[in-house]
């Protein structure tokens, strides 16, 4: 059909009147202005006269007999016009517009253009069709009805809410988004509210889907709260290994400790540090490998360690566990002024004893420890010497005694104060010797390896006393850095270092083995951009467990806040900015700010209690007493 002037057309699905035609084009005006088209990007729909294309859009349809003339059409494929006229009669052109969205719409009919004809669909496929339709809007309307529960109970309305666990259903997208699976959330954005991990957080501790306990840190962070299942192998028992078992061996940790991973003997003059020696059978690209790198170390939270090897790792390597151990160690010898002289690299088998650094310290005089006492004291000073950084500040050790869940009991926190233990600095020293001492020997031997690093900090001359100089100080410290080209760490006042002492933890120090272990059965070693690529990966991952596990003990500290609202404690001023302080409460290794009169002397205790407790945004007040 020729089209003409106010013609009723479809562009793009849509209505459009012609307002005028030319030999190549027509001009057309739709909803959104006028434009000039080719006449085979329409469809006829009427022939007019429209003169205004607002009452089109606005036109309301009379009530016709669709399913009646579905019946009369059977076995036939009619025109538009045939199918309209049926229904509605002869209509006026306005109507045409939404006659045609009614019968395209239809379950019953096969519609493409105006102009081609109608297909009729079968009984069985509409029905489906209509089927389907009416469960979309009976699941539109539990979602209004939910919505309208869930805005009722965010206002604090105390009928009306929530209802578990059959509004759960509603909730998994809003869980998924606060558990960070997801950056979206169905749920909230049709009730308009914020589609952030702390609002969907919110929202489910106030509908109670979630306990105030449940932690989502971990798998914000892309952690799971379960130790890898990758399997490993036994060790090779036919392994040549170097017999120490003569000798005394210590591991010694914090009471918690349940991964011995290094030990410590003296063999006359010559120090050994003794290491769990997983690449013995986790090799580089193996799966169980591959799964520590994307782990990058062990994530330890309150409530347990989600390992990055397998459990086994523990049963045939943490030292101590058996009567015998394996291990990669490091023999040590020293020169007159304490200086790391010579390092011999050895697969050994040693006997072990557990101690804690309580029992350690107590037993500090006695034959078998004095010497590494001794050793470890020395190296203090070789290190102040050249300039190293020691800080004391309070440390705490938080533990949670039953997982929560849904359903769960009530988790029972638990926040100690960690004693600063003389044998916790001795093992501190044997393993930065052990460190130093890798970080030689790979350098003697031209093996590409993982050196850590650190700038010189800029810390002030004169340091406030107390808990505000050991601030100063850490405020003052350069970030690390880890590359394989050897530099100085000031930090600890090392020439050179790197970490080799928890292969079972943290996967930059099972890379340094592995890349031991080729070095001493004479293989080809993994060349320096591989061990950057391996390193990097690993730090990555390692990050993202330091930032879950600082979220999950901060996650801890206010729920025990939440719980104790008659708590009150100590804190110290540690950073002054006019009446803008920086307050440090010991008690939970925590700092704060807070508006003090400017009057209030930097390092001056003050009495504190907590409020404005918000666990989703991770926020409190501290507020003087």
């Amino acid at each position: 059909m020729k089209l003409k002037e106010l013609s009723l057309v479809l562009y793009k699905g849509q209505p459009a009147i012609i307002t005028g035609t030319d030999i190549d084009k027509i001009e057309i005006q739709t909803a959104s202005g006028s434009k000039k088209v080719r006449e085979k990007d329409v469809d006829f729909l009427h022939s007019g006269p429209v003169k205004n294309l607002n009452t089109v859009l606005s036109a309301n349809l009379p009530d016709g007999n669709i399913s009646e003339a579905y019946d009369f059409f059977i076995g036939e494929t009619p025109s538009f016009a045939e199918l309209s006229e049926l229904i509605w009669g002869t209509y006026p052109c306005e109507i045409a517009w939404p006659i045609w969205k009614t019968i395209s719409a239809s379950p019953w009919f096969l519609c493409t253009s105006p102009q081609d004809p109608i297909q009729l669909r079968s009984k069985a496929d509409a029905e489906a069709i209509l089927r389907k339709a009416d469960a979309k809007r009976e699941e539109g309307a539990e979602r209004e009805a939910f919505k309208n529960r869930l805005l009722a109970t965010l206002s604090g309305k105390n009928t009306d809410g929530v209802i578990l666990p059959d509004d759960g259903k509603f909730l998994q997208d809003v869980e998924a988004l606060a558990l960070g699976k997801t950056d979206k959330s169905r749920t909230l954005k049709d009730s308009g509210l914020t589609e952030t991990p702390q609002s969907a957080h919110r929202i489910l501790l106030a509908t109670g889907y979630w306990p105030k306990e449940f932690n989502p840190w971990p798998s914000r962070h892309g952690h799971t709260l379960h130790s890898s299942s990758v399997p490993i192998s036994a060790p090779n028992d036919t392994t040549d290994l170097l017999d120490l078992t003569h000798l005394e061996s210590f591991a010694i940790d914090n009471e918690w400790s349940s991964d011995p991973d290094d030990a410590v003997s003296i063999d006359g003059d010559r120090l050994w540090v003794h290491v769990a020696d997983p690449a013995s059978t986790v090799q580089p690209d193996t799966p169980a490998d591959l799964d520590a790198r994307s782990r990058g170390s062990t994530l330890y939270i309150p409530e347990g360690a989600s390992r990055m090897l397998d459990d086994s790792a523990l049963d045939f390597f943490a030292l101590g566990l058996t009567d015998v151990s394996r291990a990669l160690s490091f023999c040590i010898s020293f020169t007159d002024t304490g200086a790391v002289s010579d390092v011999t690299i050895r697969r050994t088998r040693i006997r072990v004893t557990r101690l804690t650094y309580a029992e350690a310290s107590a037993r500090r005089e006695k034959a078998a420890l004095a010497p590494l006492f001794a050793i470890a004291e020395r190296n203090i000073e070789r290190r102040r010497a050249a300039g190293a950084v020691f800080i004391e500040l309070p440390e705490i050790h938080l533990s949670v005694k039953t997982s929560p869940s849904l359903f769960g009991e009530k988790p029972e926190i638990s926040i100690v104060p960690i004693k600063n233990e003389i044998a916790a600095d001795m093992v501190r020293e044997m393993m930065l010797l052990a460190g130093e001492g890798a970080a030689r020997f790979a350098l003697k031997n031209e093996i590409p390896f993982q050196y850590v690093s650190q700038e010189t900090p800029d810390i002030p001359t004169e340091l406030p006393p107390g808990l505000a100089g050991e601030y100063r100080k850490r405020r003052s410290m350069r970030s690390r850095k880890v590359g394989t080209i050897p530099a100085d760490h000031a930090g600890l006042g090392l020439g050179m270092y790197s970490q080799v002492t928890s292969p079972l933890r943290r996967y930059g120090d099972l890379v340094a083995h592995q890349q031991l272990h080729l070095f001493l059965d004479g293989k080809k070693l993994m060349d320096t951009d591989d061990i950057l690529t391996r390193i990097a990966s690993g730090d990555s991952a390692s990050r993202e467990c330091t930032f879950a596990e600082r979220e999950t003990n901060l996650h801890w500290i206010l729920v025990y806040l939440s719980d104790h609202p008659e708590w009150t404690g100590d804190a110290v001023i540690v950073e002054k900015n006019g009446t803008l302080s920086t307050i440090l409460i010991p008690e939970f290794a925590q700092e704060s700010k807070l508006n003090l009169d400017a009057s209030q002397e930097l390092g001056s205790v003050i009495r504190v209690r907590a409020g404005n407790i918000n666990i989703p945004e991770q926020t409190l007040t501290y507020i003087p007493v």
